[in-house]
């Protein structure tokens, strides 16, 4: 089963960390990282832009509303994310808790609901159309 690990972080700390701190905190990231391919766990997972770049949208009625950053004002945020493949959910939180984000902020553990893939839903949409 696959679970993506959301890693929470207030930005501003890590903004005003030394840059030995923040060298710190990527080479702990690498480690993680080299433990997790290594474990073969490890399916992709990507750093995100400051929340202040994101854009938070809706539809209501029929009308696009866009709101500039995240909706909600929190004092962590949504920093990164990795996809992994574990038997568990136990082994899902094991790998969660030992990200280095969880020392820092907190880190959530979800299963990934399994989805055919787009191109087999497509056909199959095909063929029962016709």
């Amino acid at each position: 089963m696959r679970y993506l690990i959301l890693i929470y972080a207030n930005e501003q700390q890590f903004k005003s960390a030394t840059p030995e701190q923040q060298s710190a905190m990527t080479n702990e990231y690498g480690k993680y990282m080299a433990d997790m391919n290594a474990a073969d766990v490890n399916k992709g997972g990507e750093q995100l832009q400051p929340s202040f770049t994101a854009t938070t949208v809706r539809v209501r009625n029929g009308k696009t509303q866009n709101t500039d950053g995240p909706f909600a004002e929190t004092k962590e945020q949504l920093g990164g994310y990795f996809i992994i493949e574990a038997n568990t959910i136990d082994e899902a939180i094991a790998w969660g808790a030992k990200c280095p984000g969880a020392q820092h902020g907190a880190v959530e553990v979800r299963p990934i609901v399994m989805q055919p893939p787009s191109r087999v839903v497509a056909e199959q949409l095909t063929a029962a159309a016709h």
